[in-house]
């Protein structure tokens, strides 16, 4: 990664250096949670049980490359990895004794579980007033489907976000892109560091309860607008807008490609492009209102004039105009293109097993701080002797393990 200020920012502490988290979490929602805070330069210790770690270090659908998966290495860089059996006497009180020294704690268990083993909110902000402790589950903490097994999949469908996906008259479809999950992730993320600067001034941290499914929900604005303007539920659109048109993909002579004109004047200048004056005062078409009420022959007639030209044409066509527009990419084009190149979107980490293991690079560039990877994904228990060192009890390693407090 560069900046502008280059060396000298790199000399820079990272906003979250200083700050520890306890990563309890597992799967998706809560370690791409705690490897968000671990770019920006928190301590992240990744507490995993000792049979297996987090799920995702199994294969959970991918081909295994080596030890962990790359479900796993996706979400676990800048962390470390210690391994503690919760449910053992001395597992627990050494767990307390880290919980002491920790900022913020992440978990993503089925409500209740934490309380069960004894690592939930009220026990540990007695031992530390000023801990930020995130839950992350399914539907929440409280109300009267909160205990349910929580998935993305599920959460898409209850929140209504399915409703509203795919095409006219078709079987619902689910967004590719686990908005549930990664949705509750960024949120609680949001939330944390909320609650981190309110610490600042009262010296206390507080809970949070974060649900894929209210991430699903918190998203639908312009869905959840809809339904209140005109009291009736969302449908599918396609690749639709709901709110202007034209604003979807069209089909050219070779293949589709999008393009936008969200306002009057680039309704003006889209028309100009497509040498289609008349569409300006056909009634059907002369305001966004309109179009979107008669979307099926504004598509229709755009179709016909699009069959004539490749897609690459019109796209460079509308550019030139003003009007946004561009090709419909797979991950594979738009990963080699040379733009994700020069934005630092694909990087490699040096996997002490792997080897060099292709990522995706920092989603926003801070111009003081730029994120680094300061440690790969680790492997299960990597730091077990670095953690206990740091908190004093390197000499009473060979005790902790014999009592079980890292597994049997």
């Amino acid at each position: 990664m560069t900046s502008e200020n280059g060396d000298e920012a790199r000399a820079l502490p990272l906003p979250l250096a200083g700050l520890r988290v306890l990563d309890l979490s597992q799967v998706m929602a809560g370690p791409f949670c705690c490897m968000l805070l671990g770019d920006m330069g928190a301590d992240v210790i990744k507490v995993e049980p000792p049979t297996g770690g987090d799920q995702t270090r199994k294969a959970m659908g991918f081909r295994m490359l080596g030890e962990d998966s790359p479900g796993f290495l996706a979400l676990n860089r800048n962390k470390r990895s210690v391994t503690i059996d919760l449910k053992s006497e001395s597992g627990q009180a050494l767990f307390y004794k880290l919980a002491a020294t920790a900022d913020i704690v992440v978990e993503n268990s089925r409500p209740g579980v934490a309380k069960k083993l004894g690592v939930d909110y009220l026990t540990l902000s007695a031992l530390n007033a000023g801990i930020v402790y995130a839950s992350i589950s399914g539907f929440g903490q409280t109300g009267p489907w909160s205990q349910r097994p929580g998935f993305d999949l599920i959460a898409q469908a209850m929140s209504g976000v399915m409703s509203a996906m795919g095409h006219p008259d078709q079987p619902h479809v689910k967004s590719g892109i686990p908005v549930g999950d990664l949705g509750a992730g960024l949120i609680a993320t949001y939330a944390i560091l909320s609650a981190i600067i309110g610490r600042q001034a009262t010296g206390q941290g507080q809970y949070i309860d974060a649900s894929l499914l209210e991430a699903g929900l918190g998203l639908s604005i312009w869905e959840t607008t809809e339904f209140w303007a005109t009291g009736k539920s969302p449908k599918p659109l396609g690749t639709a807008n709901r709110m202007s048109a034209p604003y979807q993909a069209f089909a050219a002579s070779d293949g589709h490609f999008v393009v936008g004109a969200a306002n009057q004047k680039l309704w003006l200048q889209f028309c100009a492009v497509i040498d289609r004056a008349d569409l300006l005062e056909d009634v059907r078409f002369s305001e966004n209102r309109d179009r979107l009420q008669n979307l099926p022959d504004l598509v229709a007639e755009l179709e016909a004039v699009f069959a004539t030209d490749t897609a690459e044409n019109w796209v460079e066509r509308f550019l030139a105009a003003g009007v946004p527009a561009g090709p419909i990419y797979d991950y594979a084009q738009t990963l080699a293109s040379d733009h994700i190149a020069a934005r630092d979107m694909v990087m490699e980490i040096d996997h002490p097993v792997e080897g060099p293991v292709r990522s995706l690079g920092f989603p926003v560039k801070l111009s003081g701080t730029p994120q680094q990877v300061r440690m790969p994904p680790p492997l299960l228990g990597q730091h077990n002797l670095d953690v206990l060192e740091e908190l004093g009890l390197g000499a009473e390693f060979d005790q902790l393990e014999a009592d079980g407090a890292f597994g049997s």
